[in-house]
């Protein structure tokens, strides 16, 4: 396997800063489960932060630091923070590499996918933060997308198979990202379902009748 596309490194920085909402630290923790490339530059990046702080010199706390700190460490757990795991070694290679894994509970076996249109499935993994929308697309072998643009940013990763895309292949462990300028409509490789991990931070912008209707229904 090899990577082409990998996270933005603005995004890793913001990752590596604990400074990503859920659903991207979601899509960046898969990813580098597969990338060696980008697993040792987050690494670096905690190594570079944790040296800074140890050039901080210590303030004095106010009698509600600890409170604070507390209440904020609680609601970290209540959302389900997200760190990366090393993909396993035994054994067959799980489809869905941790963490993503343990969030959807087991292996691709386990899904239960939402028909959304002809060759199109998805199961939506949103949490209570009320950040960017994730979920889980599965395009059958040949068949694309709907042609979309976007009201904000596109983080696609891909788990199996592959999809082509402006003259551009991905892979499995490769990240197609998309923003408002970018109108598209990937097609699925033939021969084997693509499944991919989606975050957006906006509504899809459909150009066909079918698609404007079915939007609100679907959550897309």
């Amino acid at each position: 396997m090899t990577i082409k596309y990998h996270v933005l490194e603005e995004t890793l920085l913001a990752y590596a800063a604990g400074e990503l909402d859920n659903a991207s630290s979601l899509l960046v923790a898969t990813h580098l489960a597969l990338c060696p490339k980008c697993r040792r530059a987050a690494e670096i990046g905690d190594e570079i932060g944790g040296a800074l702080i140890e050039t901080v010199a210590p303030a004095t706390m106010g009698s509600a630091a600890l409170d604070s700190v507390m209440a904020r460490l609680e609601e970290f757990a209540l959302e389900g923070s997200i760190k990366p795991v090393a993909a396993t070694k035994r054994g067959a290679t799980p489809v869905l590499p941790e963490p993503l894994r343990s969030r959807v509970g087991g292996d691709v076996d386990v899904l239960r996918w939402r028909r959304l249109g002809p060759g199109l499935q998805q199961i939506r993994l949103d949490d209570k933060s009320g950040g960017p929308s994730v979920r889980l697309l599965k395009i059958a072998g040949g068949r694309s997308v709907p042609e979309h643009g976007h009201a904000g940013a596109e983080m696609t990763m891909v788990l199996a198979g592959g999809f082509h895309d402006a003259g551009r292949s991905f892979g499995r462990g490769d990240i197609e990202w998309a923003n408002a300028d970018v109108v598209h409509q990937p097609v699925a490789d033939e021969g084997e379902d693509c499944i991919c991990l989606t975050v957006t931070d906006g509504p899809l912008k459909f150009f066909d009748v079918i698609g404007r209707l079915a939007q609100p229904f679907v959550g897309i």
